[in-house]
């Protein structure tokens, strides 16, 4: 097993407890490990929430880990994927001057060329969302903030697995 760390992408399927989020973020935390990415959100099975972490760790760190989030009462199954395993995305929002919109043409551009979208438009302010990699962001995040940025935030990473998972089956049987 090696020991160079890669960036895992950790599934966790809960019950909706409340406290359980803090008891996850312990388990990294007592191990000095940072989470890169957190994004909680119902499953595709009712009553049944999916957290969705990124951590930058070892194999062996990362099974010990899935072992621990395990352990706690309120979680069904625990897996972590590689980068190659999923598909994924992330999302932002920026808020920016809307005079730049009519004054600076480049910017135009640049949301046209990134496919961002403009979701708002006022006389102060106008906003726009990107959906895509954590690569593509960054890039329009750069390009933007030479013009002035009045906002910015974004989401932590979602992610489903290139093959099958045989979670749905166990949480319809958790379901009944």
């Amino acid at each position: 097993m090696s020991t160079e760390k890669k960036q895992f992408t950790v599934s966790i399927y809960t019950e909706n407890n409340i406290g359980l989020l803090n008891r996850i973020s312990a388990i990294f935390q007592r191990r000095h490990m940072n989470v890169e990415s957190l994004n909680t959100s119902p499953s595709e099975i009712d009553g049944v929430s999916r957290f969705t972490l990124v951590v930058n760790i070892t194999e062996s760190q990362m099974k010990k880990v899935i072992g621990q989030i395990e352990k706690q009462v309120e979680v069904i199954k625990a897996y972590y994927h590689t980068e190659d395993e999923i598909i994924y995305q992330e999302s932002c929002l920026f808020k920016i001057k809307s005079e730049l919109l009519f004054d600076e043409r480049q910017i135009q551009n640049i949301i046209k060329d990134s496919n961002a979208r403009i979701v708002t438009v006022n006389k102060d302010f106008f906003a726009i969302e990107k959906s895509g990699r954590k690569e593509e962001i960054d890039l329009l995040h750069r390009e933007l903030y030479v013009f002035g940025i009045m906002q910015f935030t974004r989401s932590g990473r979602i992610a489903v697995t290139k093959d099958e998972m045989k979670i749905s089956t166990m949480l319809k049987a958790f379901q009944e």
